[in-house]
């Protein structure tokens, strides 16, 4: 079924019993700011980034910025196929699913004026492999990635990887397609080859693309991500707005042309406003809970056994989002209708037996050690599930501390196992399973690596057929209620809002601003 341009791989009747009742509305008031020649949109981001790096994080605010500046080579449609974007098309693929060969478009131009060539490529993947998590796990199936003259590439596999499209694909993590000459660590040139190019970063004030008059894009029609790309505003401001209540008092006023991820309880006032509509996407994504497997209490597996068993899910998602509309328990991580549907590790949910989670705790030796809960209010749903999450612990036994911090700071700090017990953050909705949440992947926080873990991965993700590995899906679903890595909540929608004017904008769980225009 299709929401306001995002096909959900599930029926209209599953999509109510999820809480969907209200479709996502297209949008946005005045208060344009005019650039010379064209028009610049404000634009209220939830933060700070931490960086501006794509492969420096999985953050999504990372991602919705710099998808303008980057490309790369696959791509997601509206209805979550893949699709070719610097690639020139689909790849050719060997008998033994181990060799991609991939051309790339001859008329890719980066920012800098320069043709895109098969070594920029090359490199830019070989980086992403070394940086990002799902770009580590990756590469453990990656013999080697070779430059077959200025316009080919070839990715050759020790064994089959039937989500490496989907890997290469996603905006979160990115694997991003950068000029060769502006490679290194840490990054400070951001040169691709998108419909916006980078101007400057102001901390704590903006972030500012300009159109790229070069660009040329892809000419199929656009569909979600994929197809033609059009730089129809002169410049994208990306400014941190950390307050909720402010990116929804911005967009009223018209400050900002576009606020996201605004809280759920001010759908009404922002349907009121007048020259304002809203953006309501359901399911939009999920929120979690990752634990720290590697370091501290919840290293001990009794110990995130007795934290499973004394969480109310169902508790956490009426705090986060007050009105059932707006979110749905579930503990399956695909909805029925998805080739991935699966019950498994579903008697562990929701469970909020705190005698239970007591008896465990006991039995896991806990020495009362704090469990430190990291958590913003800048995705304020995040704090507010973080708070009756640490009554449940308490009520179970457990010495529960909230450390809410910004986000680009929990960013920092979750990747310190030292500085952590337990982080809340969120993903959005996606078809392909080793996609999201990176737990999945080896060396994303929390730093899960078990020999369960790798036995489940490797059938699932050694299997081609893709009927066979749906029924896979269960078995790697059952492992995480198992070992609890991380506590996927459930599901939630997400709001945002922008002015009437703005004309082309599609909602996506990651907003995209090319063609779009302020007429």
């Amino acid at each position: 079924m299709t929401i306001s341009g995002i096909t959900l791989p599930f029926d209209r009747r599953t999509f109510f019993k999820l809480g969907g009742g209200a479709a996502a509305l297209t949008l946005l008031p005045d208060g344009l700011v005019h650039a010379a020649g064209g028009t610049s949109a404000n634009l209220a981001m939830v933060g700070e980034p931490q960086s501006l790096d794509p492969m420096a994080s999985t953050a999504d605010l990372i991602g919705t910025i710099m998808q303008h500046v980057y490309e790369t080579l696959y791509t997601f449609d509206a209805n979550w196929a893949l699709r070719p974007m610097l690639a020139a098309d689909m790849p050719t693929i060997s008998a033994d699913g181990k060799l991609y060969t991939i051309a790339i478009r001859p008329d890719a131009v980066l920012h800098n004026g320069r043709k895109l060539d098969a070594e920029d490529v090359v490199i830019s993947l070989k980086r992403w492999i070394e940086l990002t998590p799902r770009g580590k796990s990756v590469g453990t199936t990656v013999d080697a990635i070779t430059a077959k003259g200025a316009a080919t590439v070839e990715i050759a596999l020790k064994a089959v990887n039937p989500s490496l499209l989907s890997h290469l694909a996603l905006p979160s993590g990115m694997a991003a397609i950068m000029a060769k000459e502006t490679i290194a660590n840490p990054l400070t040139e951001f040169v691709g080859t998108g419909p916006y190019r980078f101007v400057e970063r102001k901390p704590d004030q903006y972030t500012l693309l300009v159109r790229h008059d070069g660009y040329v894009g892809r000419t199929e029609a656009p569909s979600g991500y994929a197809g033609k790309r059009e730089a129809r505003l002169t410049e994208l401001r990306f400014i941190p707005v950390p307050n909720a209540n402010t990116r929804v008092e911005g967009v009223i006023a018209g400050q900002y042309q576009f606020s996201d991820q605004l809280p759920v309880e001010s759908m009404k006032k922002v349907s009121g406003a007048s020259g304002i509509q809203p953006i309501l996407t359901m399911p939009y994504g999920f929120p979690y809970v990752v634990t720290n497997t590697k370091q501290g209490p919840m290293a001990n597996l009794g110990v995130r056994k007795a934290f499973q068993l004394a969480l109310s899910e169902a508790d956490m998602l009426l705090a986060a989002f007050g009105d059932e509309k707006f979110f749905a328990t579930s503990a399956e991580h695909f909805p029925k209708g998805s080739p991935f549907y699966s019950d498994a590790g579903a008697s562990s949910y929701n469970k909020a037996d705190a005698a239970a989670a007591k008896k465990l705790l006991a039995e896991a030796k806990y020495d009362n050690t704090p469990i430190r809960i990291l958590n913003s209010k800048q995705y304020e749903f995040h704090n507010r599930m973080a708070l009756v999450m640490a009554e449940n612990l308490k009520e179970a036994g457990f010495n529960a501390t909230l450390d809410v911090v910004d986000w680009a700071t929990l960013i920092q700090r979750r990747g310190d196992a030292a500085l952590w017990d337990v982080y809340v953050t969120h993903s959005a909705f996606l078809p392909e399973p080793m996609l999201s949440p990176p737990q999945l992947s080896d060396g994303a926080p929390g730093w899960w690596k078990t020999p369960a873990k790798d036995a489940a991965l490797a059938a699932f993700n050694g299997e081609t057929d893709a009927a066979k590995r749906g029924a896979l899906w269960g078995k790697v679903q059952q492992v995480v209620s198992d070992e609890v890595p991380y506590i996927r909540v459930g599901n939630f929608a997400a709001l945002s809002g922008a002015t009437g004017k703005m004309k082309g904008y599609k909602p996506m769980p990651w907003p995209a601003f090319w063609n779009v225009d302020l007429g």
